[in-house]
C-alpha cells in the first residue's frame, strides 16, 4: 500500500507542476500557438481514448463482469462530466483566448478547472489502487490532456486581467487541488467496497466525453482545410491511442 500512495502522490504533483507550462508560451505568437496546440489536443485525444478503451474498460468489464454494472457507470460518467460542464461553466479553453472571454469567466475558470483537477486526483489515486500499470496509464492520459488544456487556463487568466505571476500562481493552486483528490482516493478508498474498481468506468466515461465533446470539436473548428495540417492531427491522434496500446506490455 505504501507504494501505491508512493506513485499516485508523485503523479499528482507532477501533473500540477504541469500547470506551469503556460510560462513557455508567452514567446509564441497567437498563429504558432494555435499550430502547435492543435497538435497536443489531438495527441491528447488519442490518448484518452486509447486509455479508455484500451485499459479502463477492459479492467472494468474484467473485474466487475459482463453485466450491466460497468457499462451503467460508463455512462454515469459521461453523464457526470456532462453536468460539470453544464453547471459549473467548466472551460476546456484549449485554444487562445477569444474576446468572448471576461474577467468572471476567469475567474470561473479557476474554480471550474479546481473541480476538474480534484477528481482527475481522485482518478489517478484510484487507478494505482488497482494496479500500477494501469495508475501510469491513466497519468500519462491525465498529462496528455493537461498539458493544452493549462496552456489555455494560463491564456484565460492574463485575458482576464491576472498578473503573469498571479496566474501562473493562481493556475498552480488550482491543479494542486488534484493532490487533494489522490488523498481522498487513498484513504477512503480501502474504507469502502469496489472503490477503486467502481470508479474505473466512470473515469472512462469522462474521458471519452473529454476526447468526444471537447478536444474532436477543437480540431473540427478550422474552416480552411489544409491536408497536411489534417494529416499531422490524424498522426498525433493515432500516436495516442499507440502509445496507451504500448504500455499494455507493462501490464
Amino acid at each position: 500500500m505504501m507504494k501505491v500512495w508512493i506513485y499516485a502522490l508523485t503523479s499528482v504533483v507532477a501533473v500540477s507542476i504541469i500547470s506551469l507550462v503556460g510560462i513557455f508560451t508567452l514567446s509564441l505568437n497567437k498563429e504558432r500557438l494555435q499550430h502547435i496546440l492543435l497538435f497536443l489536443v489531438s495527441f491528447a485525444a488519442g490518448g484518452l481514448f486509447g486509455d479508455a478503451f484500451i485499459h479502463l474498460l477492459p479492467e472494468s468489464f474484467e473485474r466487475l463482469g459482463n453485466d450491466l454494472t460497468a457499462s451503467l457507470l460508463s455512462i454515469a460518467g459521461i453523464l457526470l462530466f456532462f453536468v460539470l460542464e453544464k453547471f459549473i461553466r467548466w472551460r476546456h479553453c484549449h485554444v487562445s483566448p477569444q474576446e468572448s472571454h471576461l474577467h468572471p469567466v476567469a475567474t470561473m475558470n479557476l474554480v471550474g478547472d479546481g473541480f476538474h483537477n480534484l477528481i482527475d486526483g481522485m482518478i489517478i489515486g484510484a487507478s494505482y489502487m488497482v494496479s500500477v500499470p494501469l495508475g501510469f496509464a491513466t497519468t500519462l492520459a491525465v498529462v496528455l490532456h493537461e498539458i493544452p488544456q493549462e496552456i489555455g487556463d494560463f491564456g484565460v487568466l492574463v485575458y482576464g486581467g491576472f498578473s503573469v505571476k498571479r496566474a501562473l500562481t493562481f493556475n498552480f493552486l488550482s491543479a494542486a487541488t488534484a493532490i487533494a483528490g489522490a488523498l481522498i482516493s487513498l484513504v477512503i478508498g480501502p474504507l469502502i467496497k469496489d472503490y477503486a474498481v467502481s470508479l474505473l468506468p466512470v473515469t472512462a466515461g469522462g474521458f471519452i466525453y473529454i476526447a468526444g465533446s471537447d478536444l474532436i470539436p477543437e480540431l473540427q473548428r478550422e474552416c480552411d482545410v489544409n491536408v497536411s495540417r489534417v494529416v499531422l492531427q490524424f498522426f498525433f491522434l493515432i500516436l495516442g491511442v499507440g502509445i496507451m496500446a504500448l504500455l499494455v506490455l507493462l501490464e
